[in-house]
């Protein structure tokens, strides 16, 4: 198994359209309530939560000597910025079905606040190590399985898979700074529970609200076929818990979990129409 980035690792932003529906479906997820708000309420998460990782990853970047890593933040950044753009537009298309975003927003705000003005730069750093952990592993399983986005809005797709792919491609970056400027796994596996417990809570809590606001809190087949869908047989939670433990072991390195052959592939699915057209073009 891989134990550094693998060499030649292009990592890059994507200035795709992806003209979200507006309105953007209810239930946009094949109609079922629980997952397109499980998608919802995380997505609401990212623009700030991906603000904050551009930052811990800034306040070491001129530590960096390394040119190739110096470049891979480059990417980093600007892969980052470019997905919390887009999911503000998600984000906004939610407050315009009459969701509560701003409350949902603020109290990350509130958390990201907190941790910049009590926190050292290198437990921000493990925060964003830990992170881009989680959604490293969810984003392999939504590209490897794709019943995990089965019926949903075509529009919403190709975002999931967009973002999954940059994810995917620079889920080493953060990891690598800190292994130069830091290195020290304890915190590392600390800041992993901390992450978990967040993120949990607050993507439970936005769930919980947009399903309070449907009318469907309390309706108990909501719940049950949606935590099926999270812990069932290979459910889309469930599946991610070996990768998850990885992260424990002494000596992991995110590239262990070699997914580049799946990555090329997404890769293709972007790509080819782009080519294509300049092809066209000449």
């Amino acid at each position: 198994m891989a134990s550094t980035t693998p060499t030649g690792l292009l990592i890059r932003p994507r200035h795709l359209a992806f003209d979200l529906p507006d309105p953007l479906p209810r239930h946009w997820h094949g109609g079922d309530a629980f997952k397109s708000h499980l998608f919802d309420a995380m997505s609401v998460l990212f623009p700030d939560g991906e603000r904050f990782f551009i930052d811990s990853v800034r306040l070491f970047r001129e530590r960096i000597e390394d040119p190739v890593l110096k470049e891979q933040i480059r990417g980093f950044i600007g892969q980052e910025g470019h997905h919390s753009r887009e999911h503000l537009v998600y984000s906004q298309r939610l407050r315009d079905q009459g969701y509560d975003v701003g409350r949902l927003e603020a109290r990350a705000q509130r958390r990201i606040r907190f941790t910049q003005r009590t926190l050292s730069p290198q437990r921000q750093l493990a925060a964003t190590v830990a992170l881009e952990h989680l959604t490293a592993i969810m984003a392999d399983a939504l590209l490897a399985k794709p019943q995990y986005l089965a019926g949903a809005d075509p529009a919403l797709v190709r975002l999931w898979r967009w973002h999954a792919l940059e994810e995917t491609e620079h889920k080493a970056v953060a990891f690598d700074v800190y292994q130069q400027v830091c290195g020290d796994r304890a915190l590392l596996r600390r800041a992993m529970r901390m992450a978990t417990w967040f993120f949990l809570l607050d993507t439970f809590r936005g769930l919980a609200h947009m399903l309070a606001r449907d009318g469907l809190a309390w309706n108990w087949r909501v719940w049950r076929d949606g935590l099926r869908f999270l812990w069932g047989r290979d459910g889309f939670f469930r599946s991610l818990l070996g990768a998850y433990r990885d992260f424990f072991r002494p000596g992991f390195h995110p590239w262990q979990h070699d997914n580049r052959p799946l990555m090329q592939r997404t890769r293709d699915e972007f790509e080819a129409p782009a080519d294509a057209e300049r092809a066209a073009l000449a």
